[in-house]
């Protein structure tokens, strides 16, 4: 064994770690992903004997004797102390995945990170969450669609799950907001450091309203290009489903509905205009076994949510409202078109959209296709 990676002895005492803090210093060391932690934990017993693990011992299980060396020096070095100091002067939590309170929908995958950073709050009901991502370069028509569905589903008190990335990304955490929804925005970097830098101010608003931003990656992990594959499959992991708006033919989206449907997520598409180069990766997706998503509906019957049927729900949810009531009285026994109910009511087509899907579920009217309700 070469002599210049021999190190001899641990770092001097420190205060007295929790089996939690020990679990952040293990993953802090970003070569030891979730699938060696785990492996590591198996085999010591425990993040504290892992981590504090002697050379031999960990040469022993194979790994490389330059990699021990490196982990080594880099416990050595690593305080933990000022590391969850800067996590609460940052506001920023962590849980871990023993934690009670860890993301349900993530605790089973294989993948799963051992150690989330939150900040801002999640909560039980985010199990009901719904990813909607798709391209950087969104068409004006990739804007109507995403805030469509941002809104008729974040009206049922579904959570919508992005990535914070221009276009689509934001498009949907924004709509969502707009209707007083909760989003979760998931990070390719620490969460001191906001990528894109023009999302900022919507990092900031999302969590000052109902939702997070969370990352698997440490404090000042800055965005590598290899971070968005990893980041996308808790993005897919987090939600119940994935919807897909628009992207290019080689579009890093194709990630996430892959990570989607290794995970047994279902997979929705919009479709697009097939002279749009955005059209790309939804029409592959659909012809490789994705479900067409044209309406909400199409997500709600394939999820089977319980809301979806549950009217009483339905009303403390999206109680009847004067727009509500105006569109009642638009909408008689007699089919009518949503163009009509548009020019009637002087409302735009996405906000009318939205309350006609809730209309419906809480059974005031039906959909009888091709953009015509009648009076249920």
């Amino acid at each position: 064994m070469p002599e210049k990676f021999l190190i001899t002895g641990l770092a001097k005492p420190k205060a007295q770690m929790t089996e939690r803090e020990y679990l952040v210093a293990l993953s802090s060391y970003l070569y030891f992903g979730p699938a060696r932690i785990k492996l590591l934990i198996d085999y010591f017993g425990s993040a504290k004997s892992a981590y504090k693990a002697e050379q031999k011992s960990l040469i022993s299980i194979g790994l490389k004797v330059e990699r021990v060396a490196d982990f080594i020096r880099y416990r050595n070095e690593f305080e933990l102390k000022s590391y969850i100091d800067r996590l609460k002067k940052l506001k920023i939590n962590f849980l871990t995945i023993k934690d009670a309170d860890y993301p349900h929908n993530l605790v089973d995958l294989d993948s799963a990170p051992p150690v989330l950073y939150i900040k801002g709050n999640l909560e039980p009901s985010d199990s009901n969450s719904v990813a909607i991502v798709g391209t950087r370069k969104m068409t004006f028509y990739g804007k109507e669609v995403t805030e469509k569905f941002t809104k008729e589903l974040s009206n049922l008190g579904i959570t919508i799950v992005s990535g914070l990335a221009l276009g689509v990304d934001a498009c949907a955490h924004k709509a969502c907001l707009d209707e007083g929804g909760r989003t979760i925005a998931v990070l390719a970097s620490g969460l001191d450091i906001i990528t894109p830098g023009s999302n900022t101010a919507l990092a900031k608003r999302i969590v000052e309203g109902r939702g997070a931003l969370v990352s698997e990656y440490p404090l000042g992990h800055p965005p590598l290009r290899t971070n968005f594959a990893s980041r996308n499959r808790i993005i897919s992991g987090l939600s119940r489903a994935v919807l897909v708006i628009e992207g290019a033919q080689q579009s890093g989206t194709l990630l996430t509905a892959s990570a989607a449907a290794e995970q047994g997520r279902p997979v929705f598409a919009v479709p697009g205009q097939i002279t749009s180069p955005m059209s790309a990766a939804p029409l592959f997706l659909i012809e490789s076994g994705a479900k067409m998503a044209t309406n909400v509906m199409d997500i709600l019957e394939e999820l089977n949510m319980e809301f979806s049927v549950n009217h009483e729900m339905m009303e403390n949810i999206m109680p009847q409202t004067k727009e509500e009531r105006s569109l009642s009285t638009i909408i008689t026994n007699e089919p009518v078109h949503l163009d009509e109910i548009v020019r009637i009511s002087g409302l735009n087509v996405s906000d009318i959209s939205a309350r006609l899907t809730i209309m419906e579920l809480k059974g005031l009217v039906k959909n009888l296709g091709g953009g015509i309700y009648k009076r249920a």
